[in-house]
């Protein structure tokens, strides 16, 4: 029964799909409503913009993922949207269910085939969030003290067996 929990079999006969609202690269989102403006205001007060915040959305980096230890296919974005916040947008994701499946940032090359299985927990990562679904499209915050210059790649990576199913490369776009 151990056996069971630990390996979750039926995982490789289920898929979980997601399909979220993937961001727009080269158009503006919608600026936010200064705390000035009330709901009785019939103008509200003009939005101001720093200098460094992009006036559209943008893709920062982009990369196809690889096979490791799971057939995977689909892409993945670094997205800096025109508010400054930074998103990771994974596209097409084909990949198989697994029994604890995780989404990380690297700093670590992707390299093909099974020497590439188990480099990510080398150096340094950031694990944004469970994987939503084994396949479709979805998109995830990266946290404000994360900086997407620091990272190199993405990977679906099993914490339970410490290995990759797959992982994309991440090149200036």
């Amino acid at each position: 029964m151990l056996a069971l929990y630990w390996f979750q079999p039926w995982k490789l006969f289920t898929d979980t799909y997601v399909d979220e609202a993937i961001p727009g690269a080269g158009t503006a989102s919608a600026a936010p409503i200064p705390a000035s403006a009330t709901a009785e205001s019939s103008t509200p007060a003009p939005a101001t913009t720093s200098a460094v915040t992009p006036a559209a959305n943008e893709i920062l980096t982009a990369g196809e993922f690889v096979t490791h230890e799971h057939r995977t296919t689909g892409s993945a974005e670094i997205h800096r949207l025109a508010d400054g916040h930074h998103q990771l947008v994974i596209r097409d994701l084909n990949t198989s269910n697994g029994p604890d499946l995780r989404v990380w940032l690297t700093d670590q090359p992707v390299i093909r085939g099974t020497a590439g299985w188990r480099v990510f927990d080398d150096g340094v990562w950031v694990e944004l969030a469970k994987l939503k679904g084994n396949k479709g499209n979805q998109v995830y915050e990266l946290p404000a003290s994360v900086k997407p210059g620091d990272f190199r790649s993405v990977s679906i990576w099993c914490k339970r067996f410490a290995v990759s199913f797959g992982a994309a490369d991440l090149k200036r776009a």
